[in-house]
């Protein structure tokens, strides 16, 4: 019995002290949310056209507000038929801020699709952003946290 316990006593410390030895090489950043698409033949050109029209304009807005801190889209060639070209990528200040469901946030983004899409209207607003999904296939979000590793001392 008192070899389990010290045993147990062992694990919890030992888990709790990579963490703190990984945190002495890095300070923790803010979080990444990246959606990956991959846009149907011919439709890059018009991807982007819908993204600048629409997409640029709400996060800029997304930005003015707090919402986000940043975002940005990458674009790469195709390695193959499962790849993606477009990368839509968002910046929290943390996990939670990007996880939570936030009801303030949550009225400030409606507010500002509405005042872009001019309606209130959930549904017409599913409607105007619709051709957006004739354009390209979703292929996975990942989140990521960006990190600044310390400088070496001697």
């Amino acid at each position: 019995m008192r070899a389990m316990f010290r045993f147990a006593i062992v694990a919890f410390l030992f888990s709790v002290a990579l963490p703190l030895v990984a945190q002495e090489h890095y300070t923790e950043g803010p979080v990444w949310v990246i959606s990956f698409y991959r846009t149907k033949t011919d439709q890059f050109d018009n991807y982007m056209k819908y993204l600048r029209a629409n997409y640029l304009v709400t996060t800029a807005e997304s930005k003015k507000q707090g919402l986000i801190l940043d975002s940005k889209i990458y674009v790469k060639t195709l390695r193959d038929a499962n790849d993606w070209n477009v990368a839509i990528a968002s910046q929290y200040p943390s996990f939670a801020k990007a996880l939570d469901f936030n009801a303030a946030d949550d009225d400030k983004a409606r507010a500002i699709s509405a005042a872009h899409y001019k309606t209130t209207d959930r549904d017409r607003q599913s409607q105007m952003t619709a051709p957006r999904l004739e354009m390209r296939d979703f292929v996975g979000t990942e989140m990521i946290r960006e990190v600044t590793l310390k400088p070496i001392m001697k």
